[in-house]
């Protein structure tokens, strides 16, 4: 099955696994669909479990900083019927893939997986014009989500820069984003 949602390079998402979400970047290039997932998470347990993976595509930047720091609750999810498993999506998912997840290689610390589209479905057709401050939150929230687990001080720096740009371009939600980012990384 062709690829239609997710495009060439690294695709930010939400992925989701049972009752579990998560951001995640799916690489895809040279006709190949792939994840690297880190070792402990609920997402890594539950893909190499259950063989599977749904991409969420959503546009609430918010949603995106609290699937990177907290559980979502369960009626945030919605059950879906794919090539005979239930698998789960976002409610608030403007559009998704649903992808069989193999496991092609392992290191010390993360699980390479290789994705097989097996459905995908678009739920809502809205314009999204490029937003700055949207694409801003999502690269401080890969870099808070590092800081997390190293305290590297340059990653500060670096969502600091991004802060700055939320601040010039973001709207009300990527600024209410922004605020939840800054609490989680104090």
């Amino acid at each position: 099955m062709a690829v239609g949602l997710i495009k060439g390079g690294i695709n930010e998402v939400i992925a989701t696994t049972v009752f579990n979400a998560a951001p995640i970047g799916i690489h895809h290039r040279e006709g190949k669909t792939s994840i690297v997932l880190f070792l402990g998470s609920h997402t890594a347990e539950n893909v190499e479990r259950d063989g599977w993976v749904v991409a969420n595509f959503v546009h609430d930047p918010l949603l995106y900083v609290r699937t990177a720091f907290e559980d979502l609750p369960r009626n945030s999810f919605i059950e879906e019927p794919v090539a005979g498993k239930t698998m789960y999506r976002l409610a608030e998912a403007d559009a998704w893939a649903a992808f069989t997840a193999i496991i092609e290689r392992r290191t010390s610390e993360a699980m390479i997986i290789r994705l097989s589209l097996v459905k995908e479905i678009i739920e809502e057709v809205a314009e999204h014009p490029v937003n700055r401050g949207f694409n801003s939150i999502i690269d401080a929230t890969v870099h808070a989500t590092r800081y997390q687990i190293t305290r590297d001080p340059r990653l500060i720096d670096l969502i600091k820069y991004h802060e700055g740009i939320v601040r010039k371009c973001g709207g009300k939600r990527e600024l209410e984003a922004l605020d939840l980012l800054t609490r989680y990384i104090r």
